[in-house]
């Protein structure tokens, strides 16, 4: 059992990833806030805490590490985030039985402004997906990220599920004739998720032209870069910041969005919620019930626009 606070966190980490099973991303967030906290803890003290003087914080020092942040211009929802980073370590803590600090249930998460997901109308969607190329590239490359937009906004994948697809589960996909895809996701959940047919049509497209592929095993990444390794997030997010610039979409407008878009368009059509959240793998019902605030608020501009009585002055 690890007796000192970097031993302790350590095993802390070690619990997210083999416990919790969090996202690489999220985990190097964790390890960030926490790290910061002790930094101020440090400064506050006078010197670096030990799990005994972490024991012994009263909620007057929690309070100024809060009050530190909210000095320095820290956003509430990076706030939000670190105070929930700094209760996990401390509740690993006191399951290790290392240290019990009563205090930290005094610790108050900042009031967030409910956040409305921003999607894309189906006509500016439709011209993401038929956007060209604004430079010169191998035709391969345009194949290729015109399956990987297919999948984020086709399938409601996050842009992590769509890159994370191996060249196997692809071959299987396409030799089986199937359209339907088994997806892991946040928690390591597996979900299935239909496939339209154009996206089918376009992995097929993309796996015959990608120079690369043929030569590596089943278990490497389908997606691949410029050189033949991994595809990397940034560069599907370099893609989509040059089509928003071309069409003059707003900044808003990230890979995450054509996930938004395919859960607001499949509700405005009729879908319901327990199915949305299925297939877009969200583990509460809440997460997904924001997408009727973005259809209310379409139904709304529609109501307005077209009522004779709305529009009358």
């Amino acid at each position: 059992m690890p007796g000192s606070l970097a031993a302790a966190r350590e095993a802390w980490r070690d619990w997210l990833k083999s416990e919790r099973r969090l996202a690489d991303h999220t985990l190097v967030a964790y390890e960030h806030d926490v790290a910061t906290f002790l930094g101020f803890m440090t400064s506050y003290l006078g010197a670096p805490p030990t799990l005994d003087a972490l024991a012994r914080l009263k909620p007057a020092e929690f309070r100024a590490w809060l009050a530190d942040r909210a000095r320095n211009g820290l956003a509430r929802p990076s706030t939000a985030r670190a105070v929930s980073s700094v209760r996990s370590f401390f509740h690993f803590l006191d399951r290790e039985k290392l240290a019990h600090n009563a205090s930290i249930g005094t610790l108050q998460t900042p009031r967030l402004p409910h956040a409305v997901p921003k999607a894309l109308s189906e006509a500016d969607m439709d011209e993401v997906l038929e956007a060209e190329s604004e430079r010169e590239r191998e035709p391969w490359i345009d194949k290729r990220d015109a399956a990987v937009l297919l999948l984020l906004y086709g399938a409601g994948l996050r842009i992590g599920e769509a890159l994370g697809l191996t060249k196997a589960m692809v071959e299987d996909l396409l030799g089986a004739g199937r359209d339907t895809l088994a997806v892991t996701g946040k928690g390591r959940k597996t979900r299935i998720v239909p496939l339209l047919p154009q996206a089918l049509e376009a992995l097929a497209a993309y796996r015959d032209a990608c120079p690369h592929l043929a030569a590596l095993a089943g278990s490497h990444a389908f997606f691949l870069g410029a050189r033949g390794g991994p595809l990397d997030p940034a560069i599907v997010q370099k893609r989509v910041r040059e089509i928003r610039r071309q069409l003059g979409l707003p900044d808003s407008v990230t890979p995450h969005v054509l996930r938004h878009s395919f859960a607001t368009h499949l509700l405005g059509a009729g879908g319901d919620l327990r199915t949305i959240q299925e297939l877009l793998g969200h583990a509460s019902l809440s997460t997904t019930q924001r997408y009727t605030d973005v259809d209310a608020a379409r139904l709304t501009s529609v109501y307005r626009a077209a009522h004779p009585r709305a529009k009358a002055r």
